[in-house]
């Protein structure tokens, strides 16, 4: 069985047909989800598929992207989103320096505020980084110091779609932060299965980011839960381990990870 640990089901891709999508992650053993907001609307829109279907979980924040929607009025208001018994992380928040659609300087401060929220309610964070991998290390390496007792003794969070390299990702691990892979990992000329090779499976998890970073053989078509095991097999052959054991160390990380019930 698998977590989707990264999945956006209330994008506009998923309007038509999510029932059937939920449907056929099932039939390929996926059955739980991690769904991420990038604002206060769509924080809302999450916790509406949470109250909709018993495998899905949200995190709430305030994307990179997102800033010029974010106020401290409405961080007030996701905050108090973390009350739902479903929400398990706050997310998706980070720094993005490829698009810089929104002040740098802002970025961080933001990317800060979110940490210390999520120290605040002892709950872990999702993390997007593109192009600020190292800048996004610091501020959470100062927001672990400052905050020490937050989440001490298991995972803090996690990198997800991670494109650092190998000592970049020992760096999180040695914070208490994991690292997840999405379908890049199967293109031909991604640079993810060296780091893959380098670092191992303890502290790595699996994702989609449906409906975006679509896997081989379905690269160009909307992404969906049910292609993980497509990630999980790529990571199981460059590893040399089993799929089975991909499937039960990534379900373990995020079961961990977000306090979801352990699997049988």
């Amino acid at each position: 069985m698998f977590i989707d640990s990264h999945c956006h089901l209330f994008y506009e891709d998923f309007r038509e047909d999510l029932p059937e999508v939920i449907a056929r992650a099932a039939d390929a053993g996926v059955t739980r989800f991690i769904v991420p907001a990038t604002n206060l609307r769509t924080a809302e829109e999450a916790l509406v598929l949470c109250d909709t279907y018993p495998g899905i979980y949200a995190a709430v924040g305030f994307h990179p992207l997102d800033l010029a929607e974010y106020s401290d009025e409405r961080l007030n208001a996701v905050s108090a989103l973390t009350v739902h018994p479903k929400v398990v992380a706050i997310g998706e928040i980070g720094i993005d320096y490829f698009y810089d659609t929104s002040p740098r300087e802002l970025q961080r401060e933001v990317f800060a505020r979110q940490l210390a929220l999520a120290a605040e309610k002892q709950l872990p964070v999702i993390v997007h980084t593109r192009d600020s991998v190292q800048d996004a290390i610091d501020i959470a390496a100062r927001a672990v110091a400052d905050h020490p007792a937050w989440r001490e003794g298991i995972p803090r969070g996690v990198f997800h779609c991670f494109t650092g390299d190998a000592d970049q990702a020992r760096m999180l691990f040695g914070l208490g932060f994991l690292v997840s892979f999405p379908g890049p990992v199967t293109f031909k000329k991604s640079a993810m299965p060296e780091v893959l090779r380098q670092i191992g499976l303890d502290n790595i998890m699996v994702e989609t980011d449906a409906p975006f970073l679509t896997p081989v053989p379905y690269r160009g078509k909307r992404n969906e839960p049910s292609y993980i095991p497509i990630i999980a097999r790529t990571i199981a052959e460059i590893l040399g381990h089993p799929v089975e054991t991909v499937a039960r160390i990534t379900t373990r990380n995020a079961e961990r990870l977000f306090g979801l019930p352990a699997s049988p």
